[in-house]
């Protein structure tokens, strides 16, 4: 059995997003924080799940778990009002700037830890994902821009001079973009139970009025329960050169999208932390750390 204190040549986090959802995956990463587990060679988060990776890289306990359940119940990010009045309904913008003023990052540690981070974005112009690797010098842009999801946050933040959007549109779980990439051990976390399988927009006519000036993003919506569910297919019937073993919340699954009740997403956290017990055990993997 491949020991995970001990790298393969080439092994991956993939880490889904899903808004408050990354409250499990939460949960999950801080336990690999406490039990010292960083066994990959490379790691890929979307939205929610860029940030939380990014705080696992960094070794920075509890601090998604943080902004989760305290900065993301805020007004200042969440705000109807706001969004009725032409702002905002969730500012990603603010949720980043703010929370890395008050719980900074060790950008040093991720950076000698070795693990590049690569963080997916969707394209406003031609609908299709963007990939970057994470750098001190494009986090303040990119994080952001992973996370915008459309109409909910009413800009396109730029990457390299190309307007972006939420990277959960076109590449919800990448984990076909690790395999790509050379991964062959692939660890997923997912942000819905196992059960879950994607179903495609009911009344797309109802939504393209949204997107007139963007018609291939109104495409990408589109066709997104048929990416989704590729990669969940991919992830049942991997390649014969290539291992994924998954993560996922229980189901039923306390925490929606946009849940804002503090109760629900202490549950979520603690499953997270649950099931990342549960995965250690069931793989026997435990740091060398772990074991002195």
């Amino acid at each position: 059995m491949h020991d995970f204190s001990k790298p393969a040549r080439s092994s991956a986090l993939v880490v889904e997003g899903g808004a408050m959802r990354g409250i499990f995956a939460a949960g999950v990463l801080d336990l690999f924080i406490t039990e010292n587990i960083y066994p990959f060679t490379h790691a890929y988060g979307v939205s929610a799940g860029s940030t939380n990776c990014v705080g696992y890289l960094a070794g920075n306990h509890k601090r998604s778990y943080q902004i989760i359940t305290d900065h993301a119940r805020r007004d200042d990010f969440m705000s109807l009002r706001r969004y009725l009045k032409g702002g905002h309904f969730c500012d990603v913008s603010w949720l980043w700037h703010a929370s890395l003023d008050e719980l900074p990052l060790d950008i040093l540690k991720y950076q000698q830890r070795g693990i590049p981070l690569t963080v997916v974005t969707t394209s406003v112009a031609s609908g299709e994902p963007r990939y970057f690797v994470v750098e001190k010098d494009n986090m303040n842009d990119l994080f952001p821009a992973s996370c915008a999801m459309p109409l909910v946050f009413r800009d396109f933040p730029p990457i390299e001079n190309e307007p972006m959007t939420d990277g959960g549109l076109t590449d919800s779980i990448p984990v076909i973009k690790a395999y790509e990439d050379g991964a062959r051990d692939i660890t997923v976390i997912r942000s819905r139970p196992l059960s879950y399988n994607k179903d495609s927009v009911r009344f797309p006519s109802l939504l393209k009025p949204f997107f007139t000036e963007h018609p291939e993003l109104f495409a990408a919506v589109t066709r997104r329960a048929e990416q989704y569910n590729r990669a969940l297919a991919f992830i049942e019937n991997p390649p014969e050169d290539c291992r994924i073993r998954v993560i996922a919340p229980p189901d039923p699954f306390p925490v929606s999208r946009f849940t804002q009740d503090l109760e629900a997403l202490n549950a979520g956290y603690e499953q997270g932390i649950l099931a990342a017990e549960d995965f250690l055990n069931l793989h026997m993997i435990r740091s060398d750390a772990a074991n002195a």
